[in-house]
């Protein structure tokens, strides 16, 4: 089996999504100004999909710039999403977002 290379950036990434505390949650641009590309917020959401299970990362932690989740209301995907964060104690302020200032890993 070939094993996969990654970028720096794909391991910076995970590295901070895998730090991201149970009931907080960051932005994707967030994560990447933290990886050192501060407009590759696009970046991070491939690397989550490309990455997610295979390194086990608590990808529900990650949502969108306006505290909302970035899957379309209605997929399955979505649902997901907003039950695991509501599992780790993250409330919704409107049916679809999340108060920023509350829940945002303030990183250490």
């Amino acid at each position: 089996m070939t094993k996969i290379k990654m970028s720096p950036f794909a391991r910076k990434v995970i590295a901070y999504v895998k730090r991201i505390p149970r009931g907080q949650v960051a932005t994707y641009g967030q994560i990447a100004r933290l990886a050192g590309k501060p407009h590759a917020s696009r970046a991070v959401g491939w690397v989550l999909h490309a990455c997610a299970k295979s390194h086990q990362l608590p990808w529900q932690r990650v949502i969108n710039s306006k505290g909302t989740i970035s899957f379309h209301p209605l997929t399955a995907e979505y649902s997901a999403q907003k039950r695991l964060l509501q599992k780790e104690g993250v409330e919704f302020q409107s049916l679809h977002g999340l108060n920023l200032n509350y829940y945002q890993w303030k990183k250490s």
